[in-house]
C-alpha cells in the first residue's frame, strides 16, 4: 500500500528529529567526542530512528514538530518544578501538624481527547505529592486530593489539572 504524501512527510520529518534527540541523548549520556563512540552513536541512532519513524504514525501520536518538542520540555521542566513544590508542601504539612489536611475526592474536566495524552496528565497529577489519580472517566478525572481547596470542578480542574494540560493540549493537537 502507498503512503500518501503527507504520511511520507511526517515519517521523513520523525526520522530526522528521532535521529538528532537519539544523538543527543546518546552524547549527554556518554559526555564523549571521541570519534569512535561518536561513530557507534551515529550508527545506534541511524538504526534506531529508521525503526521508530516508521512505527511512530502508527501509534496515533501526532507527528514531532520544534513546536511539540519545546512544549515537551517546557512540560517537564514544569513537571519537576510542581513534584518539587508539593514535596516541600506535604513535608510542611507533615512537620506542622497544625497545617490543614482536608482529604477528599474531587472531580476535573479536561480538554484532551486522545488516551495517551490524558493518561500522561493523570500520571503528572499522581506525581506531585498530596494527589492522586483514581480513574479517568471520559473526559473528567477523579482526584484524592490531601487538601481539597475546592470542590467546584471548574476551580478544582484550574488549580490541579491546568498547570499541566495548557502544555499537553499543544504536544497533542
Amino acid at each position: 500500500m502507498a503512503k500518501t504524501a503527507p504520511e511520507a512527510s511526517h515519517q521523513r520529518r520523525n526520522f530526522f528529529y528521532l535521529f538528532f534527540i537519539l544523538l543527543i541523548i546518546w552524547l549527554a549520556l556518554t559526555s564523549s567526542f571521541h570519534w569512535q563512540e561518536f561513530s557507534v552513536g551515529i550508527l545506534l541512532s541511524l538504526i534506531l530512528s529508521l525503526i521508530l519513524s516508521k512505527n511512530y504514525l502508527k501509534l496515533g501520536l501526532p507527528p514531532i514538530s520544534l513546536k511539540r518538542i519545546a512544549f515537551s520540555i517546557a512540560f517537564t521542566i514544569v513537571l519537576f518544578i510542581e513534584i518539587v513544590k508539593a514535596n516541600l508542601d506535604v513535608a510542611y504539612r507533615v512537620i506542622h501538624p497544625k497545617m490543614p489536611i482536608k482529604p477528599g475526592i474531587v472531580v476535573i474536566k479536561t480538554t484532551l481527547k486522545q488516551d495517551i495524552a490524558k493518561m500522561i496528565l493523570a500520571n503528572s497529577i499522581t506525581l506531585t505529592p498530596g494527589t492522586f489519580t483514581l480513574d479517568i472517566l471520559g473526559d473528567t478525572l477523579l482526584i484524592h486530593w490531601i487538601n481539597v481547596q475546592s470542590e467546584n470542578m471548574d476551580e478544582a480542574t484550574k488549580i490541579i489539572g491546568e498547570r499541566f494540560e495548557k502544555y499537553l493540549r499543544v504536544i497533542f493537537s
